[in-house]
């Protein structure tokens, strides 16, 4: 276990998320165990986008058993490997095909929250801006061309897609208003690459340009995106979205199939090679994946591509190659670790403060296992809220036994929601080799 003391800040962020069922935004590797074969294999596509390649993967999983969770990690990891990531939750009014302004509510939800390694909490886009151009400006003053030139010819292979060359002209638009001083054209080329602009002729008006990101051109926008990053220095764009369950609610079959019939589109670019410096990774539910009447599966061109491997079914293993990655159950050891870094997260970081011993881990867990079964395995989320309600009240009441306390929590079966626990159990303390539920 580290004895590296943890800041208040992280420890704080920690506990208050976790207490109210949310993934951390910060200190996560504080509290990392298992999955390390799903994290290989995602590791192993954020390489192949940073060489050029694309990825495309759902993450399935029940309500509470970690995809949020997960998807944070891989996000972490992606972040660390130089590509840039833009992420969002799905909703009634945030989805990938729509007419009604939906996906672009989405692709600017996306937008806001794009971050880079230097800017890991969001609001990254004008910061991957600012980068482009100065590159452009280092690369002008070096060849004695001037920087208009430059940009354009880096951009010109965005020209060769949808919307490409509107833009390349909004970037044009932000390097004027770079040289000119002037914030709003600069503001307004931001809006626009934001999906901000909701009609064309107010953004003919304030950047002459005839088109604007809209529902219609939601993932070509995506694609765009990661060719210019890849132009401002950083190695490709990963897209993680969550909550995909909320396609499988809507009602109206043709709205579904829609956005089903985007989510082909979107797994025959990555797979085919036709997408570039790209990947998507989707979180959703069992039966947003297997329900043959309104989930994926009802889709025949998406079932036959996500069906599960036949042959590793039958010899119980898993195949981490495929597109569908469904996140295993955590061990009762991966378990015990992760109660050992709440309680060593809970103390700050200091041993001599822990509240409870580690024969109250033990006790704990296995009430857990007497009061719901091994629901606890696959939705941890609630026996986590569990342990740090117990722990909390030992902090405010220290003349509490947590022998007292272990019993009597109450523990749910979760259902919906999103989170838990995952990566990195390498934690291997010879008292697991004994520890049985």
């Amino acid at each position: 276990m580290s004895v590296t003391r943890i800041r208040l800040k992280e420890k704080d962020a920690i506990i208050q998320s976790l207490k109210s069922g949310v993934t951390p935004k910060i200190g996560i590797q504080h509290i990392q165990v298992g999955r390390i074969n799903e994290l290989k294999a995602l590791y192993n596509d954020i390489e192949r986008i940073s060489e050029g390649g694309a990825g495309f993967r759902l993450i399935i999983g029940e309500y509470g058993s970690g995809k949020t969770f997960f998807l944070s990690v891989v996000r972490s990891i992606a972040l660390e490997k130089k590509l840039v990531t833009v992420h969002a939750d799905l909703s009634p009014d945030r989805r990938i095909h729509a007419s009604g302004g939906q996906a672009r509510n989405l692709y600017s939800e996306l937008m806001m929250n794009l971050s880079t390694r230097n800017k890991p909490d969001g609001n990254g886009l004008l910061s991957v801006v600012e980068r482009f151009i100065t590159e452009a400006r280092k690369e002008a003053e070096s060849i004695g061309s001037g920087v208009p030139a430059v940009i354009h010819q880096k951009l010109s292979a965005l020209s060769e897609l949808v919307g490409g060359y509107d833009f390349a002209k909004v970037i044009e638009c932000y390097w004027t208003g770079y040289e000119q001083d002037n914030e709003a054209l600069k503001s307004n080329a931001i809006r626009w690459l934001r999906g901000e602009y909701t009609t064309k002729t107010d953004a003919r008006n304030d950047l002459n340009v005839r088109t604007i990101i809209s529902d219609a051109s939601f993932y070509d926008a995506l694609k765009l995106m990661s060719l210019f990053v890849r132009q401002a220095g950083y190695s490709g764009l990963l897209v993680n979205l969550d909550e995909m369950v909320n396609l499988y609610k809507l009602n109206n079959s043709q709205a579904r199939m829609s956005n089903y019939e985007q989510i082909l589109r979107i797994l025959n670019d990555c797979l085919q090679g036709a997408a570039e410096h790209i990947g998507f990774l989707l979180g959703g539910t069992p039966e947003f994946l297997l329900d043959p009447r309104k989930g994926l599966y009802s889709y025949e061109a998406l079932q036959s591509r996500l069906a599960e491997n036949s042959f590793a079914r039958h010899a119980g293993v898993i195949d981490y190659s495929s597109p569908a990655l469904h996140l295993a159950s955590l061990t009762p050891e991966e378990l015990y670790i992760l109660l050992k870094n709440l309680r060593h997260v809970f103390a700050g970081g200091e041993e001599d403060k822990y509240l409870v011993p580690d024969e109250a881990l033990t006790a704990f867990l296995r009430h857990c296992s007497s009061a719901i079964g091994d629901a606890y395995f696959r939705t941890p989320r609630n026996t986590i809220k569990a342990f740090l309600d117990m722990l909390a009240v030992l902090e405010q009441n220290p003349s509490m036994q947590w022998s007292q306390l272990v019993t009597a929590v109450e523990i749910k079966e979760d259902k919906p929601s999103d989170m838990d626990i995952t990566v990195d159990s390498d934690d291997g303390d010879d008292e697991l080799a004994d520890f049985r539920l």
